[in-house]
């Protein structure tokens, strides 16, 4: 997600470095820069546009959120005027202060305490005052140790063979105590582990078993989806999800895909749920099976929202569509012991094609990516069909053409050779007749002289 606010360019990020070996741009905080940027958990004000009455009195308690998904109620008892994403310095569990972000101030905190089954009067942990620059040095100090730290508590737990996962390290903000979020399939004997660790830090330990969702909340990711995760943007409840969502939303029982990061079911498999549950009421849940003349008929598939049963014969690969309706008179034949028709002269519902419909305004006109690609393509037959109709053409031309110029010098030598032959001139082309009189001539010395010496023998 990108960050829109902390004007640092990119997206917001956890420190790690990328192929060039720089860190990428970005407020550096991994979504909890509070700047309406990251988008990750946050609450929209949507009273805070609103004008409110002339004697109003705030409402004095105000939602805090630290880092990760974790959220708390505080009462704003010297009257502060705070805006959201705003760092202040509150009253922790335990001995010094912590600091966290105003998430939330004003009557949307009276609805998010009802949400959370909360009453005004439990709400007893206050607001001590604005974090001062003081309070903030020492605060991005103590986020600094806390990679490390989480790095050098694991190999505790790896030399002492202790069956955890510790997933996150928060330290409070007065860089007194830190909280160890850890999993684990079981309890935990984690006595020696704390006093290592206390040796080790040299601060209060606090350790912290979580479930699989919230380590994933916590860390955040992406999902098979392409977003990030909703548990660490925008769920803040975690409902149960049990495969029954799965089969009645016709999805293949494979704990593979249906699994999420966390190795648990995912929780989009409840969004569309309730819809899938309306449209199950129209439709016959324990029709399996049709008895008709041609034989049993089983049941293949289910179209929900279109309200579509698909049987098929055994032995036999094609599928007979058929409207809920028809398999209800069917199944009421079978109950009264009688036999439907063959399924395959059953109706068969047909589909309209829908004229597409775009999802927005096509003002530019270029739908298609290879639009240039067919007029290109159109140019070349023109042009194709062009040559190839003028080359036809001049074929057919070409032999009248030989021919014509093979005929001219025969009769223009018939012509030359009438005229010698009558004493006559010979005309101005010169070179074809010359060439054709001295043959001949030749011819008739040789004759001659054949002739001649005929005669002296």
């Amino acid at each position: 997600m990108g960050c829109g606010s902390c004007s640092s360019g990119g997206g917001c990020s956890s420190g790690s470095q990328t192929t060039s070996g720089k860190a990428p741009a970005g407020c550096q905080n991994n979504g909890s820069c509070m700047t309406s940027g990251c988008n990750k958990l946050d609450v929209y004000d949507w009273l805070s546009d609103m004008d409110l009455p002339s004697n109003y009195k705030p409402f004095n308690i105000v939602e805090v959120r630290f880092k990760g998904s974790r959220k708390d109620f505080y009462v704003n008892t010297d009257n502060l005027y705070l805006e959201m994403g705003e760092m202040v310095a509150v009253e922790p569990n335990t001995g010094g202060y912590d600091i966290g972000h105003v998430s939330l101030t004003g009557e949307l905190v009276r609805l998010q305490l009802k949400k959370n089954n909360i009453t005004p009067e439990a709400v007893v942990k206050k607001i001590y005052r604005k974090a001062s620059e003081t309070d903030i040095q020492k605060y991005n100090a103590a986020k600094d140790l806390e990679w490390e730290t989480m790095h050098r508590a694991r190999n505790l737990a790896l030399e002492l063979g202790l069956s955890m996962k510790i997933s996150d390290v928060d330290y409070q903000g007065d860089k007194t105590k830190a909280t160890f979020y850890y999993t684990a399939e079981g309890r935990v004997d984690f006595r020696e582990l704390i006093k290592r660790m206390a040796e080790a830090f040299r601060i209060r330990i606090e350790m912290r078993q979580i479930g699989m969702r919230q380590e994933a909340s916590r860390l955040g990711g992406i999902g098979s989806c392409g977003r990030e995760l909703c548990c660490s943007t925008w769920l803040t409840d975690f409902k149960t999800v049990s495969t029954s969502a799965a089969r009645y939303q016709n999805l293949s029982l494979n704990t593979l895909k249906l699994a999420g990061q966390c190795g648990k079911l995912k929780c989009c498999l409840n969004y569309e749920l309730d819809s899938y549950m309306d449209a199950l009421r129209d439709i016959p849940t324990n029709v399996d099976r049709l008895e008709t003349e041609s034989g049993t008929a089983y049941l293949q598939k289910t179209d929900i929202f279109k309200k579509i049963m698909w049987y098929s014969y055994p032995g036999v690969e094609n599928w007979i569509p058929l409207d809920v309706k028809r398999v209800r008179e069917y199944a009421e034949m079978n109950k009264g012991g009688r036999k439907a028709q063959d399924l395959t002269v059953a109706y068969v519902p047909k589909e309209v094609e829908k004229p597409v419909s775009y999802d927005y305004e096509n003002v530019v006109g270029q739908d298609s990516l290879t639009r240039l690609d067919e007029k290109n393509r159109k140019k070349k037959r023109k042009k194709a069909k062009n040559k190839k109709d003028t080359g036809a053409d001049s074929r057919s031309a070409e032999p009248k053409k030989v021919e014509a110029k093979k005929a001219e010098p025969k009769d223009n030598n018939k012509s030359a050779a009438t005229k010698d032959d009558n004493g006559g001139a010979a005309s101005n082309n010169s070179k074809p007749k010359k060439r054709f009189n001295r043959n001949r001539n030749r011819n008739r010395n040789k004759s001659q002289e054949g002739s001649n010496s005929s005669a002296e023998g």
